[in-house]
């Protein structure tokens, strides 16, 4: 048989999300197939009239210890992994009273959904489910014979396999297996990676990743790559969590720079002051604090105005009406913010292909968590950068120290940096960037572009001269030469905050006191590559 169709007689169903079960029970009965499954499933099944076989009734046990036994018995995973056309494994079944089962339906216990509600560990435990990944196992394992379904969405795929052909394919049936084994290698990726976190182990011998698809992309970075959106396990607010309120797909590169710029967004302390993030290929291009969300949105829109033009807006507080209409009047991608105002929705309504998102709270900068990132052969994992300025030691080291002015603009300067590509410059005054150096192989050059692009800035501003004058400066890592330093303040930077650590150090303040400027060191570096 070249499809190698195998009709379902027997179908053994056991779920944790009872979505659509009935239905898809239903429609197996009234096709004549015999119906087993457990507890809390048989009984929902009994209860909308559907004849169903215990599985007590199948293995001569009943459930046990608060129904951790139930479903590990030789005549569940015999009639699982039995190969049909095998005659000893045929003898086997009849010798022990083994019937088959063509059909697994399983949803695991929701351990993902335990964690993120922030149970305790004991809850925690209690939901990881033994018997449904076994059976899974052995359902995929054993696919030329058995179909094994652990998503809701593929029990259509089932009915109309049936419908078309009297049984599933074993074109289907592979695909079922696949997916199987990606949701079991999921699961235990969020249970490793809940108890790791647990006992503190940083670098086990074995590190598992998993998510579930929460989109499939048109493609990804470029046209010709393709793409898929998964949302791990990490309870985050961002893009994986928040809300599209309009606009159409998000794409694998509006994801990204999303992402980018919430993480910025979330530095800034909405009971603070507000503050907007806009950011062009993953750097932010601007970033303000202002005593209102429109103040802050133009402050940090006169950074760099030709490069927002088709850039990503994050906000840090609740978005409003005033401030949706002045984004509203340029090119913008995405807007994401904690909440907004329903005048403000209906401002964005009028823009078809901008994208509004709510993601319900900011991300916590001081919160620990993994990022990862695969190079060849390997996955390079590590702690989140979660070092912010206002936790660190700062030490002032040059003769002049900083205004009481100048020190808040540090503090902004480097909560920026540590979310700009290295190598790394920002020039801010007022609270607001005025000059971003991004992504150079050389710091002293991303000092000077840092610097030009203030100048063109401050042209279309028709100001008299650029706002690096009077400025201060952040470095994400130390100054390896007082070249860069001098650069900025050729730029007209009177304060500097780096990490130092540079046997140069000594060379570098020297210069800083040569030109009267402050510096201040954080001891701490923000590389982000």
């Amino acid at each position: 048989m070249p499809d190698r169709i195998r009709p379902i007689g027997r179908a053994l169903l056991s779920v944790s999300d009872k979505s659509g079960l009935v239905p898809f029970a239903q429609a197996l009965a009234s096709r004549g197939v015999t119906l087993v499954s457990t507890g809390g499933t048989a009984q929902a099944l009994k209860d909308a009239g559907i004849p169903v076989i215990d599985v007590a009734e199948v293995t001569g046990y009943p459930e046990m210890m608060d129904g951790r036994v139930k479903t590990l018995h030789p005549k569940i995973h015999g009639g699982l992994l039995a190969i049909r056309d095998d005659a000893a494994h045929a003898a086997a079944m009849a010798e022990h009273g083994i019937p088959p089962i063509d059909l697994l339906v399983v949803s695991l216990y929701p351990f993902e959904e335990t964690v993120a509600k922030g149970a305790g560990f004991d809850d925690c435990i209690e939901n990881i489910d033994i018997g449904g990944p076994a059976m899974i196992r052995a359902a995929a394992k054993n696919h030329p014979d058995v179909a094994v379904v652990v998503d809701v969405s593929d029990y259509q795929t089932v009915l109309d396999e049936i419908a078309a052909h009297g049984g599933t394919t074993l074109e289907t049936r592979k695909k079922l297996a696949a997916r199987a084994f990606a949701r079991t290698g999921a699961y235990d990726a969020a249970i490793s990676t809940w108890l790791l976190n647990e006992v503190g182990e940083t670098t086990p011998p074995f590190r598992a990743v998993g998510g579930r698809l929460l989109q499939g992309l048109r493609y990804g970075e470029n046209p010709h790559q393709w793409a898929g959106f998964y949302r791990t396990g990490e309870v985050r607010p961002g893009v994986a969590t928040a809300r599209q309120l309009q606009g159409k797909e998000l794409s694998y590169n509006n994801i990204n720079d999303t992402d980018a710029a919430y993480e910025c967004i979330g530095e800034f302390d909405p009971a603070r002051t507000p503050a907007v993030v806009i950011v062009k290929h993953a750097n932010p291009c601007g970033v303000a604090e202002a005593p209102s969300l429109l103040e802050a949105y133009r402050k940090a829109l006169m950074c760099d105005p030709v490069s927002a033009f088709g850039g990503i807006i994050a906000v840090n507080q609740r978005l409003d009406a005033e401030t949706a209409r002045a984004i509203a009047e340029i090119f913008t991608e995405v807007v994401i913010a904690p909440e907004a105002d329903e005048d403000a929705i209906a401002v964005f309504a009028a823009k078809k292909n901008l994208r509004l998102l709510i993601a319900g709270g900011l991300p916590d900068p001081r919160a620990p968590g993994l990022t990862a990132k695969t190079v060849a052969g390997g996955l390079l994992v590590q702690s989140r950068d979660n070092a912010v300025v206002d936790a660190m030691d700062l030490k002032v080291v040059t003769k002049r120290a900083p205004t009481a002015a100048e020190f808040e603009d540090l503090k902004f300067a480097f909560r920026v940096c540590k979310h700009v590509k290295s190598n790394t410059i920002i020039y801010a005054k007022d609270r607001a960037t005025v000059g971003i150096g991004a992504g150079q192989m050389s710091r002293v050059d991303s000092a000077r572009i840092a610097a030009r692009k203030a100048i063109d800035a401050a042209e279309m501003a028709k100001l008299p001269e650029p706002l690096t004058k009077g400025c201060v400066v952040a470095s994400d890592a130390f100054f390896p030469f007082a070249d860069g330093l001098i650069a900025a303040a050729e730029a007209g930077a009177t304060a500097v905050i780096q990490p130092g650590g540079s046997i140069r150090d000594a060379e570098v303040i020297a210069a800083a006191d040569e030109r009267g400027l402050a510096m201040v060191l954080t001891g701490t570096r923000h590389f982000r590559h």
